[in-house]
Parts: structure tokens; sequence; C-alpha cells
């Protein structure tokens, strides 16, 4: 009975310049690792076209890493922990977004404004849900979107969250970059901002990302990765006392809901 054959690995846009052909081979078993339960040795041999020598180091380096390990029963090389971790938080992630987005979409009707949730990658803060308010002037969808967290309400909620030394990785420079002119530009000025806001529980942008849209926001109270947190952005003629007030009340209460139904 002939073997099953083996599927070609996708390619996506051109081939990079310089391509460096032992990190293309470790790419390459890794995406046909997603799709068998288990390689062979010689199934890696056969799939790169390498002797049975360099497949074997190959593996043992993926394994050093936990990328993939071997059965010790059938010697046939299986996903590994790391692997399995890398998986898990990127399903976590979109289960994330499933989960809060009915919470999203009724702190959206509730506000009347545009509301997003952003989870902290570094020194950015990556927007992985955004709903628009209905209403003619408003603050547009920034789905997708990473800007830099200092600049932002759900950047600074976020980064209010983490350790000083967890901070000064983030920011080793005294400057720092201004998306407009009402940005934080030292890190003396963000470290001082920060405070403020652990004080006071939540996050505001006064046209620090965008000029004429001023924002609100909260973080997830549970220690998780990745760093959650709720903003509302409102044109800056909507933005008054009483309104600061409910986006700060309604933005509490979703995040505590949300809270509520992650792991």
């Amino acid at each position: 009975m002939n073997a099953e054959p083996l599927p070609s690995a996708p390619e996506y846009g051109a081939m990079p310049q310089y391509p460096i052909e032992s990190v293309d081979n470790a790419l390459r078993v890794l995406v046909l690792l997603g799709q068998r339960p288990q390689l062979r040795l010689t199934d890696v041999s056969q799939y790169l076209g390498v002797a049975s020598s360099t497949a074997h180091r190959l593996l043992a380096m993926l394994s050093y890493r936990g990328l993939v390990r071997q059965n010790q029963t059938t010697r046939s090389y299986e996903p590994g922990p790391s692997l399995d971790q890398l998986a898990y938080g990127l399903l976590r992630r979109l289960d994330v977004r499933s989960r809060a987005r009915p919470i999203l979409e009724k702190l959206n009707a509730e506000l009347e404004e545009t509301v997003h949730l952003g989870r902290l990658e570094g020194g950015d803060v990556h927007f992985i849900d955004s709903i628009e308010s209905t209403r003619a002037l408003r603050v547009v969808n920034r789905l997708g979107r990473s800007m830099p967290a200092h600049c932002t309400s759900t950047g600074k909620a976020l980064l209010a969250t983490l350790s000083e030394p967890e901070l000064l990785a983030v920011y080793p420079d005294e400057g720092l970059v201004q998306l407009t002119r009402y940005s934080i530009g030292t890190r003396t000025a963000l470290i001082a901002a920060l405070a403020e806001i652990r004080r006071r529980g939540f996050a505001t942008s006064q046209q620090e990302s965008e000029e004429g849209v001023q924002s609100l926001a909260v973080a997830l109270r549970a220690v998780r990765s990745p760093r959650l947190a709720l903003c509302a952005s409102v044109p800056i003629s909507r933005m008054n006392a009483s309104a600061r007030k409910a986006i700060r009340d309604h933005l509490i209460e979703a995040a505590e809901a949300i809270d509520a139904l992650l792991p």
C-alpha cells in the first residue's frame, strides 16, 4: 500500500531576498505537524529532501525548544508543550473577543459612542475589537490598529498594570514618540500619569492619540495574558463632566462583566 503523499508547505508573498534554509525547514516541519498528528523521521527527511541525519538534528533542536516531542513508544514526533501553549494562546485571544463581544455591543448601545477592546503588546496597544457609534459625528473604528500605548487611554490603563521593572523594560529611554502635540513626551511624565491612573482606577486621553478626540479606558482586573482594557472614544464636543462620569461608570461595569466571563 502506498504511503499518503506529503502536502506542500503554503507560501505567502514573494520569497525573501536572503532566505535562511534552516529556518525555513523548521517552519515547514511545524506546518506539516499541523496537518498530521505525528511525524516519523523518514517523513521529515522526505518532506524536506534532506538526509536523515540533517532531519534528526532539526527535530532535536525543535525538541529542545519544546515545539515537538518524541513519543517514546512509537518514536514518532508529536506537538510539544511550547507549540501547545502557542496554539492555546492564539485560541484564547479569539475566545476573549467572542466572549466579550455581547458586552461590548451593550456598552456601545448604552453610551452611543465608539467603544474598543484592546490588548497590550510591548509598548503598543492593539485593538482586537471595536464598534463605532451610529451618530453622524463619531470616532472611527480602530479594529486591527496598533498605536503607541502611552498615547492612548487604553494603553495607559494597561501600562498602569505593569510593575516598575516591566515598565522600564518597555520604555528604556526618556524621550517618547508623540502622535499629537498633546501626547506624553517623556518617560518621567508617563510614570507620573500612571501613578494617577492607579489611584483613580481609570485612564483618560485628552486628544493624545488624535486631535478632537477624548477617551476613557478601564483595564480588566484579572491578572492574565494578554492584558486587556475597555475604552470609549468621544468627539471633544460631547465630552463634559457629566458624560465623563457616565462613561466611567459604564466602563467599570462592563469590565467587571467581562472579567467574570473569562478564565
